[in-house]
C-alpha cells in the first residue's frame, strides 16, 4: 500500500514512524516547508513533495492528515475527491468537522484520531468499568496537565498552531481527552465550565479549562491545562463497589474492591517513547491506532472506534463549556 502523509511536523513524522513500524515503506510526505521535508527525508529515507500533483494523488491508497487542525478540512476534502480512505489527527474546529462530514457524500472511509483509546491502561480501565462488576459509576475526577512550551522544545510556541486562539493548545486538549472519556465513562447530558489564561508564555490563548459533566445520577469533573510544569494525567473513578486510581507517570493503576477489601495493582506494559518526547507518551498507542485504520481499509467489516459524528458531539461539548463560562 502507498501512503501520503500530509504535514511533516511533529505528528506527521510520528505517523511516518508508525507506518514504518508496521512494515510499510511506500510512504510519501507532503509539506510546504523545505526544512521539514528535508528532515523527514534524512530521518526516515522517504520521498517528499512540496505540491500536490493530480496524477500523483491518484496513485495513493490512503491519506494521513497530520497538518495543523485548521487545515484538516482542506486536506480531507482532497482525499474524498480522490475516493481515498483518510485518517485525520485530533480536531478542534467544530465547523470544519461538520464540513468534512457533509462533503463526504460518497461515504469514503474516514478515521478521526482517538489515540488515548489505545493507551494500554485506558483500555483496561474501560474494560473494568464496562463489565459492570463494580456497579455503576457514582462520580469521577480527571486532571490532564501539560506545559505548552514543552510540546516542541525545538521551536517557540508562537511558531506553530497552538498559539492561535481557535487551535490553542489548551483548547485542543479538551476534545483530545474527552474523546476517550466519553467512551470509558459515557456521554454527558449537560456540561458547564470555565476557561482562563492563567500563565503568560507568549500567545493570547486560554491555557486552563475546568468543567463539570452531568450524567443521569452521576457527575464528573475535569481540569485540562497546558500550564502545568510537570506533565500530569490523574484519574479517580468511584463506583458502587470499587474505586479506580490512575496516574500515567506511575505505569499502573490501582483498583479497590469493596467485596475483598483489597487493592489490586494493574501494571502497564513497558512503553517506549520517541527521542525528545515525554517518557509516558509511548509510540505503541499511535502505532496501534494507525494499524486499526489500515485494518479498516483491508477489511471493511473492521470498523474504526471513532467517527465524525462522535467528533462533532465531543466538539459540541467543548463549545458548551465555552458558552457557559460565567453562567453558573
Amino acid at each position: 500500500m502507498k501512503y501520503l502523509v500530509m504535514g511533516l511536523g511533529s505528528m506527521g513524522k510520528r505517523r511516518v514512524r508508525c507506518l514504518q513500524a508496521l512494515g510499510y515503506t511506500n510512504i510519501v510526505g507532503y509539506d510546504l516547508r523545505e526544512d521539514r521535508r528535508k528532515e523527514a527525508e534524512e530521518k526516515y529515507s522517504i520521498k517528499t513533495i512540496e505540491s500536490l500533483d493530480k496524477d500523483l494523488l491518484s496513485s495513493f491508497d490512503a491519506f494521513i492528515v497530520s497538518t495543523p487542525p485548521d487545515k484538516h478540512a482542506h486536506c480531507a476534502k482532497i482525499a474524498i475527491d480522490y475516493g481515498k480512505p483518510v485518517f485525520i489527527e485530533a480536531s478542534v474546529i467544530l465547523e470544519d468537522v461538520k464540513d468534512i462530514r457533509s462533503y463526504n457524500k460518497n461515504n469514503i472511509y474516514i478515521a478521526p484520531s482517538c489515540t488515548m483509546r489505545f493507551h494500554p491502561m485506558i483500555k483496561d480501565i474501560t474494560s473494568i468499568i464496562k463489565s459492570g462488576k463494580y456497579g455503576k459509576i457514582t462520580n469521577f475526577s480527571y486532571h490532564s496537565g501539560q506545559y505548552l512550551p514543552d510540546w516542541h522544545p525545538w521551536e517557540s510556541v508562537n511558531d506553530f498552531y497552538v498559539s492561535n486562539r481557535p487551535t490553542g493548545g489548551g483548547r485542543e486538549i479538551v476534545p483530545f481527552e474527552l474523546t476517550w472519556i466519553v467512551d470509558t465513562i459515557g456521554w454527558p447530558i449537560e456540561t458547564k465550565g470555565l476557561f482562563e489564561k492563567t500563565i503568560d508564555f507568549g500567545p493570547n490563548i486560554e491555557d486552563s479549562y475546568a468543567f463539570v459533566l452531568k450524567y443521569n445520577n452521576m457527575i464528573g469533573s475535569m481540569v485540562v491545562d497546558v500550564a502545568a510544569r510537570y506533565a500530569t494525567r490523574s484519574l479517580i473513578v468511584n463506583m458502587e463497589l470499587g474505586q479506580i486510581q490512575w496516574r500515567w507517570d506511575e505505569a499502573c493503576f490501582n483498583l479497590y474492591e469493596v467485596e475483598t477489601n483489597r487493592w489490586i495493582k494493574f501494571n502497564q506494559p513497558e512503553v517506549s517513547a520517541a527521542a525528545g518526547y515525554n517518557k509516558n507518551i509511548g509510540e505503541g498507542m499511535y502505532i496501534e491506532e494507525l494499524s486499526c485504520f489500515i485494518n479498516g481499509i483491508i477489511s471493511p467489516t473492521s470498523s474504526f472506534p471513532n467517527t465524525l459524528d462522535d467528533d462533532i458531539k465531543v466538539l459540541e461539548i467543548l463549545y458548551d463549556i465555552e458558552k457557559s463560562d460565567g453562567g453558573f
